[in-house]
Parts: structure tokens; C-alpha cells; sequence
């Protein structure tokens, strides 16, 4: 079997009225990939739906379990077989045409890692503060890390499989995008960004993030800040 050009990692807990909807708009994308779907023991339909998926690039995972974002998004990048690895939300918020604009800028320009920026355009930006909470999240980043990044906490964060697969990441849950982020930049790698779209969704409509989620973001930036280097990547004879 060829190698897929993309693995696209989707974590998933009680998104039935949206979780196939994405799928098709996924494997709709016209690129060599391979689809992980992985769900943490919904309750409300999304893992019956699921079970009826037969396609060969979709990959479906049922936790016995839930163990949180996090842990699926470390399962699926141990899994991923792709050149590339990306997460994509189950819900409707981001755009899955916007995974090729990401795409194509890191293989153009030789990036490590490529993230989906909501503030680089006239995005609606929902609740305000779920607005500020971004962007105070953000400007830490920049201050800890040196980097340039508008947008640390966006789902779309796109890595070459193989820098992906030997980080050592510990987050379970939301705050592993904040993990991610802060390792690749501990480490020395940039990251660039592009804009996408993106439409919020208010908690009545199941937005899952709440405010200790942002407690617990910076005290995983503050503590891969201050991690050394060696702890933060497997060995390549580990893989």
C-alpha cells in the first residue's frame, strides 16, 4: 500500500448531529490520505453511527473508555501512516477545505508544523470570552516560547508525521494542543501559520471548552517552558 500523503486525526465524544457530515467533507479532500476516527464512549448516538462505517481510508477507533482529546490525539498520531498528521474537530466549527491550504504551505516553503489561524481573517469569533481567553493564551505562548504564532489554541495544527510521533506527550485533554505547540517550539521548530475559516459554536450547541481549561493550558506551557529538550523526544531507535 502506498504511503498517504495526510493522516487526519479525529477525536470524538457526542457529535451525532455533526460527526458524518465532517467525515464526508474529509474524505471529499483530493489528496492520498487516511482518516483516524476515534471515539471516547459517546452517549449519544455518534458511536452507533460510527460502527456503520465501511470505507477503506476511515479508520474507526471505540475507546472502552473515555480517556479524554488528548489520548486520542497521541493514539492517532502512533497510528498515523501519512506523511503529514493533522486533527480535525468532529464538530463544524473549522473548514475541511482548509486542510490543503496548510498543506500546500508546508510542502512549499519545508515547514515542520503549520497552523490554521482564526485571527488572521474576519472570522466571527463567538463568545467574548471565549475570544479573550484566545488570545491571552496566545500572547503567553509568544512570551514563553519566542514565537510569532495569532491563534496557539486552534484545533488545526498540522506536523510532519515523523517530528509528530517521537514527541513524549503527556496532556489527556484539551490542554495537549497547548502541549504540542509548546514542544515543537522548545525544540527549535518554527511554525507558520495560514488563515482559515471559522464558524464558533456556543456550549448550548456542545462546545466542550471550559475556563480550567485554560488554567491547565498554562501550566502546561509554563511546564514544557522550563522541560529540558531531551525529555520532550523519543529517540529515533524508539519508534
Amino acid at each position: 500500500m502506498t504511503k498517504p500523503k495526510l493522516t487526519i486525526v479525529i477525536p470524538v465524544y457526542n457529535e451525532r448531529g455533526t460527526v458524518m457530515t465532517v467525515l464526508e467533507k474529509v474524505k471529499a479532500l483530493p489528496v492520498s490520505k487516511e482518516i483516524i476516527v476515534i471515539d471516547n464512549l459517546s452517549t449519544d448516538g455518534t458511536r452507533e453511527l460510527l460502527e456503520t462505517v465501511s470505507d477503506p481510508e476511515i479508520r474507526v477507533v471505540l475507546q472502552s473508555k473515555n480517556l479524554g482529546k488528548g489520548t486520542s490525539v497521541k493514539l492517532g498520531f502512533a497510528m498515523a501512516k501519512g506523511e503529514w498528521v493533522i486533527i480535525q474537530d468532529a464538530d463544524l466549527e473549522y473548514e475541511p477545505n482548509d486542510i490543503l491550504r496548510l498543506l500546500e504551505h508546508a510542502e512549499r516553503t519545508g515547514e515542520v508544523a503549520v497552523f490554521g489561524s482564526r485571527l488572521l481573517t474576519g472570522n466571527p469569533q463567538g463568545m467574548l470570552a471565549f475570544y479573550i481567553g484566545r488570545v491571552v493564551l496566545n500572547l503567553i505562548f509568544r512570551l514563553l516560547f519566542g514565537a510569532k504564532t495569532t491563534d496557539v489554541a486552534t484545533c488545526y495544527k498540522l506536523v510532519r508525521s515523523d517530528i509528530a510521533k517521537r514527541l513524549r506527550l503527556r496532556c489527556s485533554g484539551f490542554d495537549l494542543d497547548f502541549e504540542l505547540a509548546s514542544a515543537l517550539r522548545r525544540l527549535g521548530y518554527n511554525i507558520a501559520e495560514v488563515p482559515i475559516t471559522y464558524r464558533p459554536r456556543t456550549i448550548a450547541e456542545g462546545k466542550k471548552i471550559r475556563p480550567m481549561d485554560g488554567v491547565k493550558a498554562i501550566a502546561t506551557m509554563l511546564r514544557v517552558r522550563f522541560q529540558s529538550r531531551e525529555t520532550l523526544m523519543r529517540p529515533v531507535t524508539a519508534l
